[in-house]
């Protein structure tokens, strides 16, 4: 196989409503805004909405993730509408398997942008990416059992749910044991 550094395909796509892409320098006041308006909707299930945020700190995560996505160590996407250029939300594939190829889908969503659609149009997107571009043969989305909106995006972008992984995870505060929800599409699935 092909070392991933030397993999080429592109840096972005579109989908009707949307424009997804890599992450690049100058992004990171745009996502800031974005972490702080959806604070109270992203701390049940995402880790580093508990961290104190910071409009540089931000910028210099996403140049991190700028340099992941060259090094196809993992590939961060942004989304952004294509009319208003407003940025939506983060996705991305992650925990690569390159020998597979296999990746993992996961997602959030600006709140004040939430429930128009745009994460399933996005994740449809980004599973199409991989399953074209980068040749996978498996894609999964894992998400926490009882977080509802995250599965309906699952189920909505036509994935499958596979199974549940009973006490996987901690919840984000590190509180309690939570089961991890799998679903998943495989390159037949596609057809």
């Amino acid at each position: 196989m092909k070392l991933p550094i030397l993999l080429d395909f592109p840096d972005r796509f579109e989908t009707e409503r949307l424009l997804v892409r890599s992450p690049q320098p100058g992004d990171g006041r745009a996502v800031y805004e974005a972490i702080v308006a959806s604070l109270e909707d992203l701390k049940p299930w995402l880790g580093f909405a508990y961290n104190e945020q910071s409009e540089e700190q931000s910028e210099a995560n996403l140049r991190e993730a700028h340099a992941k996505f060259m090094q196809r160590e993992d590939l961060r996407l942004l989304i952004f509408h294509k009319e208003t250029q407003e940025f939506i939300g983060s996705s991305g594939l992650h925990n690569a398997n390159w020998n597979i190829p296999k990746f993992e889908i996961g997602y959030w969503i600006d709140s004040r942008h939430a429930g128009k659609g745009y994460m399933t149009e996005a994740v449809q997107g980004i599973a199409a990416f991989a399953f074209d571009m980068l040749k996978a043969k498996r894609v999964e989305i894992r998400c926490d059992r009882l977080n509802a909106r995250s599965r309906a995006v699952a189920e909505r972008a036509g994935f499958e749910l596979e199974g549940t992984l009973r006490n996987n995870n901690l919840s984000t505060d590190g509180q309690e044991l939570r089961d991890q929800l799998v679903f998943s599409k495989i390159r037949a699935d596609k057809a």
